[in-house]
């Protein structure tokens, strides 16, 4: 065996790392622990005799000339590398496992070998800090890990190549997606950023994280390697969207507001569940009876028909009773399916397609209140007097079928040519003429009493977004909704009464309920009826947004001191919920949740409710900016000043149903509320939900 050299002299081979290789040298001379080293290059070095790796060895004549010194290097490091790539270094572990914890290069050499040379020992020793998954260097030793700690650190190690993989191909082609995202366009299939680099684990992986960062943007999984991967491009709110979209992973215009709400699309979400949705669909189905004489106004393209209602005129006032759809009379309440639903919330609808809280089959189909067929109802019987005033309300249930599914539509036509006592028009609604008249009568009794309590009312017009295909191409259009005011006013007004009546009917008995209250005091002078952009802007910037709560409180923008929703069981988790409540204190006389229950469901339904909302609220005004954008920066829009200070001034554009703003610089010194302009408008970005005033004039 090769003897141990302890102090390397000059003429001596040794070894020590540079750049996380080994390089071989040759000592030249030596002196207080500093050496004088010769490298194959004929470059000289100076080096700490302690950064020497401890296998020095040979020692040659300390007087020959460099060139032999170069020649005798080369020799040396071929015989080394020849001899590391002989080597099982898993097989030495093996070996060495259990054997040892710790030992010299030169003892796996002696392990593995019958009297191990200088070379073999420093090839031994080379390939020991080559395999940092099974050995650790501490010199002037080597750990042996074992083979549990192995096992971690091949997984870590593969972790790790995988990463600097990901981030090596990853970042490249991350930026090829932006420079297709930035022009809106599309990665074209067969694009050279596709033939086989990155592979395909590695778009996978991609794939993986822009999809988790589009549902979370705030996510702290894998932060840093999505900084790596990003570095360099824009730092903006949306870029995993539009990196996957020009990828041709998402549609264009996709409604990322879904996916961050957990809310399924279409209508596949409740698949898994055909035992309570098959039971509950039966419940709705019965032999066609004859027809009640109870009728459902609605808009013409609503499938999820949930309430209607039926009017008697008497000496007293009024009696009105409604008709509810009534999915609760056997709904599986705590169930896997009942959650689903629950985490839905609410019915969501848009312009690219409607979104039910049911499975279609149910909220659109068995359980609807479609005229002719029978349904089970939950019925409110309310008196009313001559003012407006609730005096009884009586809860039950039936079964019935309505007469007529009729439309805004065609009841205000009907309404108007009564006003105006002219021929009826020839529609579904006109054989119901006389009981509409009453309920707009008893409509605007209704409201004119919630008024004198302090109930604000506000009439805003309703916008009807449509998207087209123009040539292949998206375009959106904007319209006003035609006008149904009274038809409307009528259903509103029942609704409310509806919603008031059971809440304090409920706290009479003692029964809990979900409430949407409204506690805030509101000034008197703002009760009444609104329709002013100046006025609207004023009252909602006061009002407070309602919230659902357990205990019953004010609506003050209602007037109700109490309000527990409850006509739309079809379309809202939380009128189902008070429906279900109801229907069970009928039967047994008791409630199916006290108020801490009903707590903890609330907990659950406001979060999925307020993610919902998100969408609501989101995605109608993406399609608004869209066709902003699509008109152009030089159309010229009318509207009209709400809001104006130093910096800015606010408009409205009622026929858009928008609020734009722009600096106080653009606008004459006539600027204030009130003020009727026109703007033209610009920078619109519907993904950044940015929209600016470019130029304003005042409208003599």
């Amino acid at each position: 065996m090769a003897e141990r050299i302890k102090y390397p002299a000059p003429g001596c081979v040794v070894e020590f790392i540079e750049n996380n290789s080994v390089q071989i040298a040759v000592v030249l001379e030596e002196a207080g622990g500093k050496l004088r080293l010769l490298l194959p290059s004929r470059r000289e070095t100076r080096l700490a005799a302690n950064r020497l790796l401890p296998w020095p060895g040979p020692q040659h004549k300390a007087d020959l000339g460099r060139e032999e010194y170069v020649r005798i290097m080369e020799e040396h490091r071929r015989a080394r590398q020849c001899k590391a790539d002989q080597i099982d270094i898993m097989a030495v572990w093996e070996l060495a496992q259990g054997e040892v914890s710790l030992a010299p290069a030169t003892w796996f050499a002696e392990l593995c070998e019958n009297d191990p040379d200088y070379d073999s020992i420093a090839a031994y020793g080379g390939a020991l800090l080559a395999c940092k998954t099974h050995f650790r260097f501490q010199a002037p030793d080597f750990l042996v890990y074992d083979a549990e700690t192995v096992g971690k650190r091949l997984d870590d190690q593969r972790a790790r190549e995988e990463r600097e993989a990901l981030v090596a191909g990853g970042a490249a082609f991350l930026r090829t997606l932006w420079e297709h995202a930035a022009k809106n366009s599309i990665l074209p299939p067969d694009s050279p950023a596709l033939a086989g680099q990155p592979d395909e684990k590695i778009l996978h992986r991609i794939q993986t994280i822009l999809f988790a960062r589009l549902l979370n943007p705030d996510t702290r999984d894998d932060e840093a390697l999505w900084l790596l991967l990003s570095k360099g491009l824009p730092d903006v709110p949306h870029l995993p969207l539009q990196l996957l979209t020009a990828w041709g992973k998402l549609p264009p215009h996709y409604n990322f507001w879904l996916d961050r709400a957990g809310y399924e699309s279409g209508d596949d979400w409740w698949h898994g569940f055909e035992l309570p949705v098959g039971m509950l669909y039966r419940q709705g189905q019965g032999e066609t009876v004859t027809k009640s004489p109870f009728i459902s106004i609605d808009s013409a393209k609503t499938r999820d028909i949930d309430d209607a209602f039926f009017l008697e005129k008497n000496s007293s006032g009024w009696l009105l009773t409604v008709a509810l759809a009534c999915p609760a009379a056997t709904w599986p309440f705590g169930s896997s399916f009942d959650k689903r639903v629950l985490h839905r919330a609410t019915s969501i609808y848009l312009p690219e397609g409607d979104l039910h809280m049911l499975p279609e089959n149910l909220g659109a189909n068995a359980l609807s209140l479609f005229a002719g067929r029978q349904r089970p109802v939950f019925c409110l019987r309310l008196d009313i007097d001559k003012q407006g005033n609730i005096t009884n309300c009586q809860p039950g249930m039936d079964t019935m079928a309505l007469a007529e599914n009729l439309t805004y539509e065609d009841c205000q036509a009907v309404l108007d040519a009564m006003t105006d006592s002219i021929r009826l028009p020839d529609n579904p609604a006109a054989k119901h003429g006389e009981m509409l008249a009453d309920a707009l009568d008893l409509a605007k009794t209704m409201r004119d009493r919630r008024i004198e309590r302090g109930a604000i009312v506000m009439e805003r017009p309703d916008v009807d977004i449509r998207l087209d295909k123009v040539d292949g191409k998206l375009r959106v259009a904007i319209g006003e909704m035609p006008k149904a005011g009274d038809a409307q006013l009528i259903v509103s007004e029942m609704m409310i009464a509806a919603s008031s009546a059971i809440a304090d009917w409920a706290f009479e008995h003692g029964i809990p309920l979900v409430h949407r209250t409204q506690n805030v005091a509101v000034p008197k002078e703002y009760a009444g009826i609104w329709s002013d952009p100046v006025d609207l802007a004023r009252i909602m910037r006061y009002l407070a947004p309602s919230i659902l709560e357990s205990t019953p409180r004010l609506h003050a923008a209602l007037a109700a001191q109490r309000y527990a929703p409850v006509t739309s069981p079809l379309r809202r988790y939380a009128d189902l919920l008070n429906e279900g409540q109801i229907i069970h204190f009928l039967r047994t006389g008791s409630p199916r949740w006290r108020l801490n229950e009903m707590d903890a469901i609330l907990d659950r339904l406001i979060p999925a409710l307020e993610s919902a909302t998100q969408v609501q609220k989101f995605r109608p005004r993406y399609w608004k900016l869209l066709y902003f954008r699509q008109q152009g920066d030089q159309a010229w829009w009318d509207g009209v000043i709400t809001e104006e200070n130093d910096a800015f001034v606010t408009v409205s554009l009622p026929a858009q149903g928008m609020f734009v703003r722009g600096k106080r610089h653009l606008f004459d010194e006539r600027a204030a509320a009130g003020l009727a302009v026109s703007v033209r408008i610009g920078k619109v970005n519907p993904l950044y939900n940015e929209i600016q005033i470019l130029e304003a004039m005042t409208n003599e």
